[in-house]
């Protein structure tokens, strides 16, 4: 028996008897008293804004004025008026001014928004827009991450991305700078 053989081997006689894992009962943990409250303060902290509207006719409002003042806006928001293909041209997408998207839901704890990739319209468009809008009714929040977890069903589309704030980095001298890799802009508009 060689030395490996022997270490392997020892590893294997000294393995200890596997025990089931706890059941953990998330429900215990305390939860933010004001789920939207506590959203909109780390969607700021993250570089985001949050705007409330009243209903979904102001989203199709805003997504029709913008559109009427020339800006290239690609909307993938049903309640926002027709919902845009997403050209696969990298030279297009790269003049895109805003995208609207739909988020499945957001988590209160750290701002970050769950998307899907059926949503995008092509993994792309988040990421190189120059300003990004999520849509989320207010229903659609959460409070923790382990509620986040319990709610995707990644084997539903087999892509989905969180996405918390603008892009940013402070790799060169820990000076941040917003809008480094992505967009400049993150909004997360809660339809109440």
């Amino acid at each position: 028996m060689t030395g490996r053989e022997k270490i392997l081997s020892d590893v294997v006689k000294n393995k200890p008897t596997a025990i089931p894992l706890p059941v953990l009962d998330f429900k215990s943990i305390d939860q933010p008293f004001d789920i939207l409250e506590t959203f909109t303060k780390y969607v700021q902290a993250v570089g985001g804004e949050v705007v409330h509207v009243a209903h979904e006719q102001a989203l199709l409002q805003q997504v029709t004025n913008e559109r009427s003042a020339g800006k290239y806006i690609i909307n993938r928001v049903p309640a926002g008026g027709q919902v845009d293909d997403v050209p696969v041209d990298p030279a297009i997408l790269e003049s895109v001014y805003r995208a609207y998207i739909k988020g499945s839901f957001g988590v209160a704890e750290n701002g970050a928004i769950w998307v899907m990739e059926s949503a995008m319209g092509n993994r792309i468009l988040p990421f190189i827009c120059e300003q990004l809008v999520l849509v989320l009714h207010k229903t659609e929040l959460v409070a923790n991450m382990h509620e986040a977890y319990a709610s995707i069903q990644i084997d539903k589309e087999g892509y989905g991305v969180f996405i918390a704030g603008p892009s940013k980095t402070a790799d060169i001298e820990q000076s941040l700078v917003i809008g480094a890799h992505g967009p400049k802009a993150l909004s997360v508009l809660i339809i109440m």
